[in-house]
């Protein structure tokens, strides 16, 4: 077991994961550190869901050192720390809102009135108040993954694992949880976050871009401007991709870029 006193709640060290024929990533290392909202983007293909799913401990071909909160990667002692939003909704669309959070919540530990406790706090947190009686499967895909993050939070996780979080939502309600992701990065936990919306990267503390499987960055919003000297998160990291690039001799990713960010 590796301790956190070096404030990271998570470190990749040769972190290389192999799917089918295809290494994703080789040779990986990073730090997330703890009581920050790190965003972590890049093109499609970059590695960014496998990496998430070998920090939950569910990726399977995973070798090199890879500690979570202290403890090895995937840890039975992690399961009630760690809280992991897949992209699709992972909720039972034959049960209400606020069935499914109790039912979340009795699988993290908590029972009777604790878990309803619990679920009606996560109903708040994400704004689906009103709407705790009503079926899943009658709600609109953003209501959906609103419940999908509310299982999250029933477990009161110290870390946080949200892969694409606020695809397919409002601008408001997009806001509205990255002020939720900084209250909650505010009591101590952690949030990793994923997204290829490039306006998101400036709502960040800190920023990791992932490209063919390697950290092209590692830096703070300001500094990536900085370092580019361009105006806005698009066009810098636009710039990072076309320098990684130039230094390869390769041009496949710098294609998937388009006006709504890098995917």
């Amino acid at each position: 077991m590796v301790n956190n006193d070096d404030g990271a709640a998570v470190r990749a060290r040769g972190l290389r994961i192999v799917r089918g024929a295809r290494t994703v990533i080789d040779g990986l290392d990073l730090d997330v550190p703890a009581g920050q909202v790190v965003g972590l983007l890049g093109p499609s293909g970059s590695g960014k869901t496998t990496l998430l799913r070998s920090i939950v401990g569910v990726q399977a071909n995973v070798t090199g050192d890879l500690t979570v909160l202290g403890a090895p990667a995937g840890s039975p002692g992690l399961r009630r720390r760690v809280g992991y939003m897949t992209q699709a909704a992972s909720v039972y669309t034959d049960l209400s809102v606020i069935e499914n959070l109790v039912h979340f919540a009795a699988l993290a530990g908590r029972r009777g009135a604790a878990a309803h406790a619990a679920a009606a706090d996560a109903v708040a947190a994400v704004d689906l108040g009103g709407h705790e009686k009503q079926q899943v499967g009658s709600l609109s895909g953003g209501e959906r993954s609103r419940v999908s993050l509310a299982a999250v939070l029933v477990g009161d996780p110290e870390l946080l694992v949200l892969d694409e979080p606020t695809v397919g939502l409002d601008p408001v309600l997009r806001r509205d949880l990255w002020d939720m992701f900084h209250r909650l990065s505010g009591e101590g936990r952690t949030l990793l976050v994923s997204s290829h919306v490039m306006d998101e990267a400036a709502r960040c503390d800190r920023l990791l871009l992932l490209r063919g499987g390697a950290l092209v960055a590692d830096t703070t919003p300001d500094e990536l401007l900085a370092q580019t000297g361009a105006p806005d998160a698009e066009r810098a990291f636009l710039t990072l991709i076309d320098r990684a690039n130039t230094g390869t001799g390769t041009g496949t990713d710098a294609g998937t870029a388009s006006s709504g960010g890098v995917r």
